[in-house]
């Protein structure tokens, strides 16, 4: 019969596409992992590599068992971390990474919502980038995260959505773009762009840079202030600047593409590098009941 850990070590050594290199990571001696693959061969009668050539080849029966595998080991680690939630009362700490955009009334009302209730357990909310947040609950530095989603499948954390966030172009009421009844991307790209980037120069997927001019900032905040100074036009979250629209100190372009706005989805990521607690698991609760509408 077939182990745990001879799954984990075939699994790893589809990743890190060597015997050698999967040893290293194990912290193993390679004859031991190359006899850990040999004997989960034997135990389930498949050839999972072709070894012919000096760097192993999954074969293809190794290819339909491998995702199966790296199921297994998410359900067993997802049980070893329920096991731990439920021998302990509560977390001692619980980090939320959110995109600095996403931080409002609602999500905090959650969050005050459970200081009465664990008492004992310590917050701290992490306001950076989305491309930041994702970094930060990949790395385990934080439970939960939330995000602008960009559709890709998460491997090393688990996702659910929140809802849509409507974005608009926005400029300064003298702005030269203001003049036109329809804007089209050519217009656009003759102005400064103002635009989102994050600490390693990663610019979101919906608002990346098209103008020859272009001014970065790495929180929306910051864009709409030098937008309001009359810097240039840049795309923010409906939400931060209906106060600033309804003052006139910002006017919502109609944008030929996009005239109503662009929509985009939100979502939570949820490390599976730690376990899964009772404070942990409200919050997810709490956020999942807000999944019909936008923070």
């Amino acid at each position: 019969m077939y182990s745990f850990e001879q799954l984990k070590i075939f699994v790893t050594v589809c990743e890190c596409g060597s015997f050698s290199a999967a040893a290293r990571q194990l912290k193993r001696a390679q004859s031991g992992v190359s006899q850990s693959i040999a004997n989960l061969e034997i135990s389930i009668n498949q050839e999972l590599f072709n070894r012919k050539k000096n760097t192993p080849v999954l074969t293809e029966k190794g290819k339909a068992l491998l995702p199966i595998a790296q199921s297994i080991l998410h359900q067993q680690k997802y049980f070893d971390q329920k096991v731990e939630s439920l021998e302990r009362d509560h977390e001692y700490e619980l980090i939320i990474a959110v995109d600095e955009s996403l931080l409002t009334d609602s999500l905090l009302q959650i969050l005050a919502g459970l200081a009465n209730k664990f008492p004992v357990t310590d917050f701290e909310i992490i306001t950076t980038s989305t491309f930041d947040v994702e970094e930060l609950v990949k790395k385990g530095k934080a439970q939960v995260g939330i995000v602008y989603a960009d559709g890709e499948l998460k491997v090393d954390m688990d996702f659910f959505t929140l809802g849509h966030v409507r974005f608009l172009t926005v400029v300064s009421p003298e702005h030269e773009l203001t003049k036109l009844s329809v804007v089209s991307d050519t217009a656009l790209k003759g102005q400064r762009q103002l635009v989102h980037r994050s600490s390693k120069r990663k610019e979101l997927w919906f608002s990346y840079g098209i103008s020859s001019k272009l001014w970065y900032g790495n929180s929306h905040q910051t864009l709409i202030e030098l937008a309001c100074k009359g810097l240039g036009w840049t795309v923010v979250p409906e939400h931060t600047v209906m106060h600033l629209l309804e003052q006139k100190k910002l006017v919502a372009l109609p944008v030929a593409h996009e005239f109503d706005g662009w929509l985009t989805p939100m979502g939570c990521l949820v490390s599976r590098s730690h376990g899964f607690g009772p404070v942990l698991e409200e919050v997810l609760v709490s956020l999942k009941k807000l999944n019909k509408t936008a923070l």
